[in-house]
């Protein structure tokens, strides 16, 4: 007997499918006049106008939120690595001084669950707002024997403006400039190969508490986005240059903007290292050096301004929630960074 196949058959569900891609809009309306058609179109149009910006550039990025991803849905957080995937785009942008426009989502996966869907695409556009830029289209796509079912993998890009006169590059980096810390609030979207093989390794590490906190909802925490403190700061020429801290760590992120002739010297034991990374250190025994180039270790974005300007940046960003503080300075040199002292674990 000749077997009978369909679409179905093999693992895709299109009328499910429809039916939650039907509801996403709800969750996409905007009133930005720029957005010309509704979801579900072949593609997304956005007109080109930017109120203020006078020579506009275009900025543009593409993230996923790595191996982080598989504790959320693991652990039922897929609203937490939504805000993951949209505040690392964000930040990624922000450093050029790019206002963040719109958004493209990507969801695979193996069986479309609706439920989780919607809350992907709800959480995403949420994440977006509060950034004020909108998700205003993208892709969702069932891939059985791809992906198993109830495996999901996220993927955005976002289109930021910037004016061609304001774009931070770090062209104005001089040596003698300071290096100021923008706190993180965790390990972001990093590190997280590592933290899950040292769950399998030690697994007891998941019965710490971290500042009232489970170890579990602190390494799931939201990355930070630091849009909303840095805006203020952007139709000014003060800040000089900014990194955004990810995969690498400050050395292999902070080199990325510096120009030629110039270094900078990261003094260690300023850093404020949070509770979580050395509870990590102290059940892996992870040496300095891995620490530095895996995570963050507390540093999510640095900052480069003149000395003369430092008290004023530190205080705006202080008056907006944000803690700031110098960790080191631009020296002469070849486009590296010069650790001296040691972090401290205590």
């Amino acid at each position: 007997m000749t077997q009978e196949f369909s679409y179905k058959s093999s693992g895709v569900n299109i009328d499910t499918a429809d039916e939650a891609k039907r509801e996403m809009a709800d969750s996409m309306k905007t009133s930005d006049s720029r957005i010309l058609n509704r979801p579900g179109a072949f593609a997304s149009l956005f007109e080109a106008k930017f109120p203020g910006v006078d020579n506009p550039v275009l900025v543009l990025k593409a993230e996923e939120p790595g191996s982080k991803q598989l504790l959320a849905f693991e652990q039922d957080k897929v609203e937490n690595i939504c805000y993951d995937l949209i505040n690392h785009l964000i930040n990624d942008i922000i450093v050029m001084g790019a206002k963040p426009e719109v958004v493209l989502d990507i969801i695979l996966c193996g069986k479309i669950e609706k439920e989780i869907v919607l809350r992907i695409v709800r959480a995403i556009s949420d994440a977006s707002r509060e950034q004020g830029c909108q998700l205003i289209g993208g892709e969702t796509s069932e891939q059985p024997r791809v992906l198993p079912e109830g495996g999901y993998m996220l993927n955005a890009s976002i289109l930021g403006v910037v004016d061609k006169s304001k774009i931070i590059d770090g062209s104005r980096i001089k040596a003698g400039d300071v290096v100021l810390a923008l706190a993180s609030n965790g390990l972001h979207t990093n590190g997280y190969s590592l933290v899950r093989k040292l769950m399998e390794e030690r697994p007891e590490i998941k019965t710490e508490t971290i500042t009232g906190k489970s170890f579990m909802d602190t390494i799931l925490q939201p990355h930070k986005c630091y849009y909303q403190e840095l805006e203020g700061l952007f139709d000014t020429s003060l800040i000089h240059g900014l990194a955004h801290i990810t995969g690498g760590g400050i050395e292999g992120n902070l080199n990325r903007i510096l120009p030629i002739h110039t270094a900078a010297q990261i003094n260690l034991d300023q850093i404020r290292v949070p509770q979580v990374f050395k509870t990590i250190k102290r059940y892996g025994s992870v040496d300095d050096k891995d620490m530095l180039r895996t995570f963050n270790m507390g540093v999510g974005i640095v900052l480069v301004a003149s000395k003369n300007e430092v008290g004023f940046i530190i205080q705006h960003l202080e008056s907006k929630g944000c803690e700031a503080y110098p960790i080191g300075e631009i020296v002469e040199g070849d486009q590296t960074i010069q650790f001296i002292n040691s972090l401290s674990w205590e």
